[in-house]
């Protein structure tokens, strides 16, 4: 197990391998020919830039902390030891970043005895910086954020995301889809899970709900929407999130509505 370490230093890291990622993201921004462009199974994508990004960001983390282990979307996928591992997305919204659609950001987590400790969210394209440490709040390009204060469903504006991976879902979230709908503003599906949940923490939305993500999808933020004072738990309203990749997150007086709905529809939790 690693020795302890300043806590300041992990975020630094974060934020210094994210940021080197959006460079080559944006660098790359509408270069990315068919040939760059794999399949790993049914509309789900990857890039050479998703791989350069990633690599460059375990490089980045493991020329600091060389004995933590990764667990990164396109490559390493290390066991976690109860010591620290980081969760790596090196560019969430990879079908977004293919069709320059300008929703896509990298997520980076850092993990302690299995509870995420760090988390931050780059948007490239905007340069916005969201930032968590456990217990410290969540931030803005340096700047403290809150989750909303609407109870309101009807003023509620839900982001969510479609279970492309999972097919023979589609017919019971769609039900599901028109029975939030009903309740609600308007839901949005940008494509990408760690925005999602960083705007979530921001105000700009009021919840999100997915199925069948990876724990790379939503480490990062997760932590943020927790540390902006919002509630995050998987569909039976427990904490395996990570686990079960099923999430229902939001401020405290939706996130109850939205997971009555979730359960209504799917029980408390969905096979992988």
């Amino acid at each position: 197990m690693s020795t302890l370490y300043d806590t300041g230093a992990f975020l630094e890291t974060a934020i210094q391998a994210a940021r080197r990622a959006g460079e080559v993201i944006l660098r790359n921004l509408g270069r990315v020919s068919k040939d760059d462009i794999g399949q790993k199974q049914a509309s789900d994508f990857v890039t050479s830039v998703d791989k350069e990004s990633e690599r460059l960001i375990i490089g980045t983390i493991k020329e600091r902390f060389p004995d933590h282990h990764i667990l990164a979307e396109e490559s390493t996928h290390e066991a976690a030891s109860g010591g620290y591992r980081w969760i790596v997305d090196p560019l969430d919204g990879t079908t977004n970043f293919i069709h320059q659609f300008p929703v896509f950001a990298v997520s980076i987590a850092l993990e302690y005895k299995q509870e995420t400790i760090t988390g931050a969210v780059f948007e490239p394209l905007r340069g916005d910086l969201y930032t968590a440490e456990k217990g410290k709040g969540a931030y803005l390009n340096g700047k403290r954020i809150a989750v909303s204060a609407t109870a309101d469903p009807h003023y509620s504006l839900i982001a969510t995301g479609f279970p492309f991976k999972r097919r023979d879902l589609i017919d019971p979230y769609l039900i599901l889809f028109k029975n939030i709908l009903l309740k609600v503003s308007d839901l949005r599906r940008a494509g990408s899970a760690a925005l999602d949940l960083a705007y979530l923490a921001a105000g700009r939305c009021e919840a999100f709900y997915e199925i069948g993500l990876s724990a790379w999808d939503v480490a990062a933020g997760s932590l943020l929407v927790a540390e902006a004072g919002g509630v995050v738990t998987d569909f039976g309203g427990g904490p395996d999130y990570l686990s079960t990749g099923n999430i229902v997150a939001g401020n405290p007086g939706i996130h109850p509505v939205i997971l009555e709905e979730v359960r209504g529809v799917f029980g408390g939790s969905i096979r992988r």
